[in-house]
């Protein structure tokens, strides 16, 4: 709810708007946004772990149309950046889930189209495939989701290009995003790692599986709302090394004992597809299918048209939130009421494999 009407004390901008604001991307923009100079409202289902004096964070639902149009109408935003969605192994309420990543985004762009909003840059996904292509996936790839999650992006990404007459959109599809404090299913690997247990990988672990760099996404969003266009980008990391070498490197790094092994491809697919039936399983459709496949974007039009590059490898994003996660690990267990991505999923299942190791 909006508790009092905030007026910015620098008033050179309008200010933006990103929701999804206290999750782990979305705080991690409004920071490098704030210290740009820019003046930002952010609104989420929960408080920012973090405050600034040109900082309104505001605790709401994005399905809450009045809302959202309040919002709009009180603050004039110039650039919307929307970055909120309900994760599929975060929530038992589909519903609420598809509600959510759908029917506020129709929401967000409707407010952003009536109140005269220029740029509006939409985080998607690369959850829109759940299937290796043989190939980087480009832009003109027809998506095919398989879950929920991937689903509500893809009907997301259509409902946005619906109002490209209208204002700029920018779609930007990511594959995972990494820095400091991503935890989420990452945390039960940064745990097997911390304690130096086996660290297991399907099928020899050769596959690769492309990540990207929070701050490097942060600058490829804020460089999109401002080229003056609609426009679909992929991103991601370059020279992408096999989830093996990636999961060595920390490990090394690490000096933990912990020590890789491999099981078997075939058996250990079906297991997890059973598991997710069974409801006992962290990993849903997407994670499972793709456990042991090659996907990586085809990044080469982002860098045409932006000028935009990566910085980190795969491995140093990885190394990052491990040893993150390997200092703050004992207030990571307690923390609630924060989003998915910053907080450890639970193992279910996947409990038994950390006995055996």
């Amino acid at each position: 709810m909006i508790d009092s009407p905030h007026r910015f004390a620098s008033s050179r901008l309008p200010p933006v708007m990103i929701t999804g604001g206290a999750g782990f991307f979305g705080s991690i923009l409004a920071k490098r946004l704030l210290a740009e100079g820019r003046d930002c409202v952010v609104i989420d289902l929960e408080e920012p772990a973090f405050s600034h004096d040109r900082l309104v964070a505001i605790k709401g639902d994005i399905r809450d149309a009045n809302l959202v149009r309040r919002l709009f109408d009180q603050y004039r935003f110039d650039t919307v950046y929307h970055s909120a969605a309900i994760l599929a192994h975060a929530v038992k309420d589909k519903n609420f889930l598809w509600q959510s990543n759908v029917d506020g985004t129709r929401n967000v762009i409707e407010a952003a189209a009536a109140t005269g909003v220029r740029s509006l840059v939409f985080i998607s996904s690369n959850c829109l495939w759940a299937q290796n292509l043989g190939r980087p996936v480009r832009e003109d790839d027809q998506p095919a989701p398989v879950e929920i999650y991937g689903r509500s992006k893809w009907e997301g990404e259509r409902i946005v290009q619906e109002y490209r007459d209208r204002l700029n959109v920018v779609i930007i599809r990511c594959p995972t995003i990494m820095d400091e404090g991503r935890l989420g299913l990452l945390a039960i690997l940064f745990e097997f790692i911390s304690e130096g247990r086996r660290v297991w990988v399907v099928g020899g672990g050769n596959n690769r599986y492309q990540f990207v760099y929070a701050q490097d996404l942060a600058s490829a969003c804020i460089t999109a709302a401002g080229s003056g266009r609609s426009d679909l980008f992929n991103i991601g990391s370059d020279n992408v090394g096999s989830f093996r070498d990636t999961y060595q490197y920390v490990i090394d790094k690490a000096d933990t004992g912990a020590r890789i092994r491999s099981l078997p491809r075939k058996l250990t697919l079906g297991a997890m597809r059973l598991f997710h039936v069974l409801g006992i399983s962290p990993l849903g459709p997407y994670q499972y299918r793709m456990i042991a496949e090659d996907f990586v974007f085809d990044t080469s039009r982002i860098k045409e048209q932006l000028q935009w590059r990566p910085t980190l490898s795969n491995a140093d994003m990885l190394w990052l939130a491990y040893n993150y996660y390997h200092q703050n690990r004992q207030e990571i267990e307690g923390r609630t009421g924060v989003s998915a991505h910053r907080q450890a999923a639970k193992m279910g299942v996947i409990r038994l494999l950390k006995w055996l190791s």
